[in-house]
């Protein structure tokens, strides 16, 4: 059975820090692109980063450019989110996901997490 499972979520303070962490069994983790996503209510699920199986390049939504970093861990199956300068904005349930190898990274994934709200108040 795949499962995704998302920590480290919780109430900050705007302009403070925030890391969330997502742990990944049941798939050869390797050869899966690994992505983050978030949702407020009433809103449509919106991309916020990606890394590939390689790891040699990351991907980022405009709206979190210079203040969030994703990166990965092949060894422990695991894949982090990094968010600093938080803004009210950025209040959402965080969802990672996993697929195959794919050259696109912001669309098309089968595997998802449960989410971990992160709430940033101002």
């Amino acid at each position: 059975q795949v499962q995704l499972v998302e920590s480290g979520g919780g109430l900050v303070q705007a302009g403070g820090s925030l890391r969330l962490s997502c742990a990944v069994s049941g798939l050869a983790f390797s050869r899966y692109t690994m992505g983050w996503f978030r949702r407020t209510p009433g809103k449509e699920r919106e991309f916020v980063a990606a890394i590939p199986w390689s790891g040699t390049n990351t991907y980022y939504a405009d709206s979190v450019k210079g203040r969030f970093t994703i990166s990965r861990d092949n060894g422990k199956n695991t894949v982090d989110l990094q968010m600093n300068s938080l803004k009210p904005e950025d209040t959402a349930v965080y969802y990672c996901a996993a697929k195959y190898l794919s050259l696109t990274v912001a669309a098309d994934y089968p595997y998802w997490g449960q989410g971990t709200q992160v709430t940033v108040s101002s």
